[in-house]
């Protein structure tokens, strides 16, 4: 196998492929296996449409509160075109694309297992719109997370049948004039196909799946900058003793603890004998607070990769069974309450590191105040703690569950939803906001670390502080520190892995 192609099939997609398809560019496949799948579950589809009269929810049949309403053969085209034309009802800011992309590749994934009654051309296409990088315009407003990602799925899936929007480099366009270009013909699309593209959680997963990367990332941040912060505040390095954590031994606090250690390794500040018997709780709980979303990062990563490496459209059709089963593995409830969960868990990283920004502008410790020369005259570091506090209350405010809200729809047909798609957008913007957080307890441990010279914390902490440092200057007296910020941002966000050294314990 190449580095740049991933094969689909009934194997188990790991986390780390997910996080190769996001950072390489990587081209997908199907394999023969899921090829052959496809293609018998269609054969046998194709056999019952002609074998028995009998209704089948979405294939013979209306959708939702229309059910019970048989559609003749002759219809079948159409009917399913007119599912994807009528529920494509998307609002809102355009979905990134990153996820994008990852929404088309999770619904290939989906449909590898031969339990969906697509066309294997179908599934051709959506390859060919990932491999080409033409994708499809989504928007972020519109799904219930429970029928599957009906809204979203439906714009991500237009395109099939030459209808839509694809960005195409960088520009919107109608997706008829793109094919018309590339010689491509719309997919006329069979029994079944609609429902089958449609009914899924891939924008739920595509999310949860993109934030769970980005989460992986900000921890480990957020276990390096609180360990600059601890020695910009000469904090004791006492609460990181191992015989503390073995006598409370949860993993993430254990590991936390482990981390930080290693990172303080050899500093000159943090093992001088201190005049504090204790620290506050911001800096001597890292290990507890920091373990704790550690936790929930590990039990929403094992949901994730449970829904990615799983069927959920419907009816699910079993071909060696001789059996089409409706049932409901397209509600998100699963992920509406683990992407609320990994809110709060996000959400509590930007607040202690809030509160540490908070303590290094105290001016106690030997630092002055709001880390500045002349303070007074200069402002220093005052309002970026401001900005940071604001985005912690966001965040508290985006922490309200939306997995216990429900809303009845299709005439009562679909009388309980998960709102997984509310979920996943505010978890996004949850995370978005610690990077910020984070970015400016960055800014202010470097900065509180200058005014510990001579003295030098870890040669790994301040080999991280040099590489800032050619992004972020120290701040002598008062300039616009909105461009700091970003910058500080961006380096967390961009900041090549040559830091994969600290964070590989």
């Amino acid at each position: 196998m190449s580095y740049n192609y991933l094969p689909l099939d009934g194997r188990w997609l790991s986390f780390e492929q997910i996080k190769s398809l996001l950072d390489y560019g990587q081209q997908i496949s199907i394999t023969f296996t899921a090829h052959e799948k496809i293609v018998a579950c269609r054969d046998y589809l194709d056999g019952k449409d002609k074998a028995d009269g009998k209704l089948y929810y979405g294939i013979n049949t209306g959708f939702g509160f229309l059910q019970n309403v048989r559609i003749d053969p002759d219809q079948t085209e159409q009917l399913q075109a007119n599912l994807l034309k009528s529920h494509a009802c998307g609002m809102g800011e355009l979905v990134p694309t990153p996820i994008v992309r990852l929404m088309l590749a999770l619904k290939i994934k989906s449909l590898s297992y031969g339990h969906s009654g697509v066309q294997v051309d179908t599934v051709k296409r959506l390859l060919d719109l990932y491999n080409e990088d033409l994708l499809p315009v989504v928007y972020t407003q519109g799904s219930l997370g429970a029928s599957g990602d009906l809204a979203p799925l439906s714009h991500l899936c237009l395109p099939l049948i030459g209808l839509g929007e694809v960005v195409e480099g960088g520009v919107r366009r109608p997706s008829a004039k793109v094919w018309a270009e590339k010689g491509w013909d719309p997919i006329h699309l069979r029994s079944k196909e609609g429902l089958a593209l449609i009914n899924g959680t891939q924008f739920m997963s595509a999310y949860g799946m993109y934030i769970l990367a980005q989460t992986q990332r900000l921890l480990d941040w957020a276990d390096l900058i609180g360990a600059l912060s601890s020695d910009g505040f000469d904090c004791s390095p006492e609460p990181l003793d191992p015989h503390i954590h073995a006598v409370r031994p949860h993993k993430g606090q254990v590991e936390t603890a482990a981390r930080l250690r290693e990172y303080l390794k050899g500093s000159g500040i943090a093992f001088r004998p201190k005049a504090q018997v204790q620290d506050p709780y911001s800096f001597r709980c890292i290990p507890q607070v920091h373990g704790a979303s550690r936790g929930v990062f590990e039990h929403v990563l094992h949901v994730f990769l449970t829904e990615v490496n799983a069927v959920t459209d419907n009816p699910n059709i079993f071909p060696e069974e001789d059996l089409i089963l409706s049932g409901g593995n397209f509600h998100g409830q699963p992920l509406a309450m683990a992407l609320d969960y990994l809110s709060l868990a996000l959400a509590e990283i930007g607040s202690i590191s809030e509160r540490r920004t908070f303590q290094l502008l105290s001016g106690s410790r030997s630092l002055p105040l709001f880390l500045v020369k002349n303070p007074g005259l200069n402002s220093g570091f005052m309002i970026p703690q401001y900005t940071a506090a604001g985005i912690v209350s966001e965040n508290k405010q985006l922490c309200t569950p939306a997995s216990v809200d429900s809303i009845t729809s299709s005439n009562g047909q679909e009388d309980h939803v998960s709102m997984g798609a509310n979920a996943a957008t505010k978890c996004f913007r949850v995370m978005e906001n610690v990077q910020k957080i984070l970015g400016i307890e960055l800014m202010c441990a470097a900065q509180a670390l200058e005014f510990r010279r001579p003295l030098k914390s870890s040669p790994l902490l301040e080999s991280v502080v040099e590489t800032f440092r050619a992004k972020v200057s120290f701040n002598d007296k008062d300039r616009v520190l909105h461009d700091d910020m970003v910058a500080a941002s961006r380096f967390i966000h961009t900041s090549p892995h040559a830091l994969h050294k600290a964070f590989a314990i």
